[in-house]
């Protein structure tokens, strides 16, 4: 973030620590609590919870354009300016959607608060200016697991806040969590220079460069594919559970707060295996899983009706996986341009949450059996992205024997 690297002391390694898990829960925050007040928000808006579930798509989609412009401009001007004018931003929207009675009118609101949640990428930005080396795999490694973490306690939060403030407690408590990160970046981050140099407009050149770079993008379209069989089970799971299977609110964030605990599990493993097998071997061994729970899915919707265990299963096998291969794919690619660490993460994130959307909305959408779809949709992103991580780590060898140029084919 400042000229050069920052010496980081103890105290501010402590402070950026708690930030960021902070921006992770923000992060998730919007989209999880939510899910428990589906039926009231589908009652409230005179639409149907297929309806809000394409809510959550989009805010997902709405983030990822965001990033695209923050990121960036964070390379020229700075991280601190707009990591507060976003959490401003974001309040903004979320005083918005809890005033409105309109559909159409909550839905931009939303658009709105995703906008200002696309700060939230810097996050990474972040863990590059700050942290170095194995310290900076295992921070990545610990916000995936903290990802899972308060994955698995938004709903029951969530559940909380139905029924004792409606729908709209999530959007208060948001509010109060999204001012306390805000006065804390304000007063732990400083307004240092940015390493990068030149002007505003020269980010489309950046994106050029990082997006030109077959390696980078590959690595993160591994871990896209990866967040997206999260992001859709995540997305269709209140039309499983609580619109298929009729279960409570309640019993819903039970089953969250179980299929969490597997990002616990993932984190722990994942944490391991980085000090005993090359990153690109996490890449794979994550993915394997997630390849090995869809096959689990497909087969327990084949000769099972459909039901909590047959769900979870395959799903805590896939959310392992997930945890052991984003967090290598993404300090690969993070490590490629470390001097253009804003407009890395914004285009990396952009790849996560462009894909996450348009893949849960397809699922959400499927006129079938949503559990097949789902295991059909591992299967093939999985297969996609092995054979990808294949690509990346042939090509990488025929350059290191001097075959080809980095810029140029094999």
């Amino acid at each position: 973030m400042l000229e050069g690297r920052t010496v980081v002391t103890t105290r501010q390694r402590r402070g950026a620590i708690s930030l960021l898990l902070a921006m992770v829960l923000l992060g998730v925050f919007p989209l999880d609590v939510l899910l428990p007040s589906f039926p009231a928000l589908a009652e409230h808006f005179a639409s149907t919870p297929t309806d809000i579930a394409l809510s959550i798509s989009l805010f997902a989609v709405g983030i990822a354009f965001a990033q695209l412009l923050i990121g960036p401009l964070s390379d020229v001007i700075g991280r601190k300016g707009l990591l507060l004018a976003g959490m401003a931003v974001s309040i903004l929207g979320a005083i918005g959607c809890v005033m409105t009675s309109d559909y159409t009118l909550f839905m931009t609101f939303r658009i709105v608060q995703a906008i200002g949640c696309g700060c939230f990428v810097l996050s990474q930005a972040l863990v590059q200016d700050l942290f170095e080396g194995a310290e900076r795999d295992r921070l990545r490694i610990l916000m995936v697991t903290a990802t899972g973490i308060f994955i698995s306690i938004s709903p029951l939060a969530g559940t909380f806040l139905q029924a004792t403030l409606g729908w709209r407690g999530s959007f208060w408590l948001f509010i109060a969590l999204a001012a306390v990160v805000l006065l804390k970046a304000w007063l732990f981050l400083d307004g240092g220079r940015p390493v990068a140099k030149g002007t505003p407009l020269n980010f489309l050149s950046a994106y050029r460069r990082v997006l030109g770079d077959f390696e980078f993008v590959g690595y993160w379209l591994i871990s896209a594919f990866a967040f997206a069989c999260h992001f859709s089970f995540i997305v269709i799971s209140p039309l499983i559970f609580m619109d298929q299977l009729q279960l409570s609110a309640y019993d819903f964030s039970l089953i969250l707060l179980i299929y969490g605990a597997a990002y616990v599990t993932g984190g722990i493993a994942a944490t391991l295996l980085s000090r005993r097998i090359s990153s690109a071997q996490q890449i794979v061994a994550g993915l394997s899983l997630i390849l090995l729970a869809g096959l689990v899915m497909l087969f327990l919707s084949q000769y099972l009706a459909l039901s909590p265990v047959t769900v979870l299963i395959p799903m805590l096998i896939c959310t392992a996986g997930t945890t052991i291969a984003r967090p290598a794919a993404t300090s690969r690619a993070m490590g490629l341009f470390p001097e253009n660490a804003g407009t890395s993460a914004s285009a990396g994130s952009t790849i996560i949450f462009i894909c996450g959307g348009l893949i849960s909305a397809l699922i959400s959408l499927s006129p079938g059996n949503l559990q097949a779809t789902l295991g059909y949709c591992f299967v093939l992103l999985s297969c996609i992205a092995l054979a990808l991580n294949k690509r990346i780590s042939h090509r990488a060898s025929v350059i290191e024997n001097g075959a080809v140029t980095p810029s140029g084919s094999d």
